[in-house]
C-alpha cells in the first residue's frame, strides 16, 4: 500500500498558493522562492529583487475553493507593489475565497489593506513572518524586509482592526524564541508557527551568498537549534493551544506531520 506523502512548507497551511509577481524586494538570504527561481532559470542572484508583475494574473478570474488560499507564496508585499497586489487580493475576494496573507509586513502596506478589505474580514487571516525580535539579526538575514518594530507595529494594527492574525516564526533567526513568543502573544488572535530553518546553508550557496560571515552565521544559528532546544521550547508551550509547530520541529519530537493539505494543525 501507497504511504501518503507528508506535508511541508506552505502545504501545512494551505490547500492552495497564488501570486502575481516575479521576484522581490525583501531579497532574504534563505528564500526557497528565490533558490527555485534561480534553480529553474527564471531569475538570477542578480536580479531577484527586481520584481515583474503578471499582468495577465492580476486580471484573472478565480474560482471559490476548499480551505485557504495562501497569498503571497513566492514574493511580499510591499508599499512599490501594493496597487497591483489589491487589485489581485480582490480578484480572490470577488469568489468569496479565504486568503491567508503571509507577508514580512509594511506598516503602510497592512493599513492600506485594512482599510481597502475591511468588509472582508471574515475571510482574512494574516500570517506575519517574524523570526526574531532583534532588528539587526532580521537584517541581516532579510536586508530589504521591514524591522521587528514595524512588524510588530503592523500586527498590533491589524489586530486592532478586527481582523484574524497569526505568525510565521520560520524559520527561527536566533534561539531566543521565548522573549519574542511574549511580545507577539497578545496580539494573535489564531497561532503562531515555529520551524527551524531548512537547508539553510545549501539555499544560501544557491542564491549566491557566499561570503563568509553568513556562512558562519548559519552555522551557528544551526547549531543553536538543538533537539534540546526544541524540547525545552515544546515543554515551555505544549499546553498552549496558539503555539503550533512546523514539520521541521514536528519530526524532533516525533509528532505526527500531517498528509493532507491546508489542515493548520
Amino acid at each position: 500500500m501507497k504511504k501518503d506523502k507528508q506535508v511541508f512548507g506552505t502545504t501545512e497551511w494551505a490547500t492552495k498558493n497564488a501570486n502575481c509577481i516575479s521576484g522581490c524586494i525583501h531579497n532574504c538570504k534563505y528564500c526557497y522562492s528565490k533558490e527555485m527561481a534561480i534553480r529553474f532559470k527564471r531569475k538570477t542572484s542578480e536580479n531577484w529583487a527586481v520584481e515583474e508583475v503578471n499582468h495577465n494574473n492580476i486580471k484573472k478570474n478565480h474560482k471559490k475553493i476548499d480551505g485557504y488560499i495562501m497569498f503571497p507564496s513566492s514574493h511580499d508585499v510591499s508599499p512599490e507593489n501594493l496597487e497591483d497586489t489589491l487589485l489581485f487580493l480582490g480578484n480572490l475576494l470577488k469568489a468569496y475565497n479565504d486568503i491567508l496573507i503571509v507577508s514580512k509586513p509594511h506598516l503602510s502596506v497592512i493599513k492600506k489593506i485594512c482599510e481597502t478589505i475591511a468588509d472582508k474580514k471574515d475571510n482574512i487571516l494574516f500570517r506575519f513572518t517574524i523570526g526574531s525580535n532583534n532588528t539587526e539579526v532580521l537584517k541581516f538575514w532579510e536586508p530589504g524586509a521591514p524591522s521587528f518594530e514595524e512588524r510588530l507595529e503592523s500586527l498590533r494594527y491589524a489586530y486592532e482592526s478586527g481582523f484574524k492574525t497569526s505568525i510565521s516564526c520560520e524559520p527561527v533567526l536566533d534561539p531566543n524564541v521565548h522573549e519574542l513568543l511574549g511580545l507577539l502573544l497578545p496580539y494573535v488572535t489564531d497561532s503562531i508557527w515555529i520551524g527551524k530553518p531548512n537547508f539553510l546553508l545549501k539555499r544560501l550557496r544557491t542564491n549566491g551568498v557566499h561570503d563568509e560571515e553568513s556562512s558562519n552565521k548559519a552555522k551557528e544559528l544551526d547549531a543553536s537549534l538543538t533537539d534540546f532546544w526544541v524540547n525545552n521550547l515544546y515543554d515551555l508551550y505544549k499546553d498552549n493551544p496558539k503555539i503550533k509547530w512546523k514539520e521541521s520541529i514536528k519530526k524532533v519530537l516525533n509528532i505526527k506531520v500531517q498528509t493532507k493539505k491546508g489542515l493548520d494543525i
